[in-house]
């Protein structure tokens, strides 16, 4: 097994580690941010520098595999997603948010499958597409350290950095659904003749 493919197995199971740390009851605060927020920033930050890596190293080596084209938007996907749910479990984030990632990304993995089975022609990613990754990265890093819950900016009362993680960590979000939307939109429009 290739290096790229290790790493993506590596950002595998840092998934159930990330999951798992807020079961362990860590206590104590780091300007004012638990340890238990830090540590599973830190877990994700590790596991989305080795998602830019593997495909790096891959193309970079010629160690493109058919597991890697498998495993690596698989292994990106079960991240993000599990990211954003523990979000919501720690109350910091609306359902809304990856239910909507969620769908899309059924929708977009349902028509790669049927294009390449109608005739081998991979659907690439649009611009709205890139930005949603990239934006769902940042927000998600954000939202960790950001002690206040989405969207409490709305509401008045903060200030200062507070203020300013919360505004960040919103508007990522935001900007993140909306390209996630016009990604899955863009998917559509461009794979409706494989499901014609």
């Amino acid at each position: 097994m290739n290096l790229p493919n290790k790493l993506t197995i590596f950002r595998i199971v840092l998934v159930p580690i990330m999951v798992i740390i807020p079961l362990l009851d860590i206590q104590g605060t780091w300007l004012g941010i638990p340890y238990t927020y830090w540590i599973i920033n830190f877990i994700f930050i590790i596991a989305s520098i080795t998602d830019k890596l593997d495909g790096y190293l891959a193309r970079k080596n010629n160690q493109v595999t058919n597991f890697g084209k498998f495993a690596d938007p698989l292994a990106d996907k079960i991240l993000v997603l599990s990211a954003m749910l523990l979000l919501v479990d720690l109350g910091k984030l609306p359902a809304w948010i990856p239910i909507i990632i969620l769908a899309r990304e059924f929708i977009v993995s349902g028509y790669r499958l049927i294009a390449v089975e109608q005739g081998g022609k991979v659907i690439s990613a649009s611009i709205f597409g890139k930005i949603k990754t990239v934006t769902q990265i940042i927000a998600i890093i954000i939202a960790f350290i950001d002690i206040n819950s989405f969207g409490t900016c709305f509401n008045g009362g903060l200030t200062g950095i507070q203020l300013v993680l919360n505004i960040l960590q919103t508007s990522m979000m935001i900007i993140c659904v909306l390209a996630t939307i016009i990604s899955g939109i863009d998917y559509l429009k461009d794979g409706k003749k494989f499901l014609m």
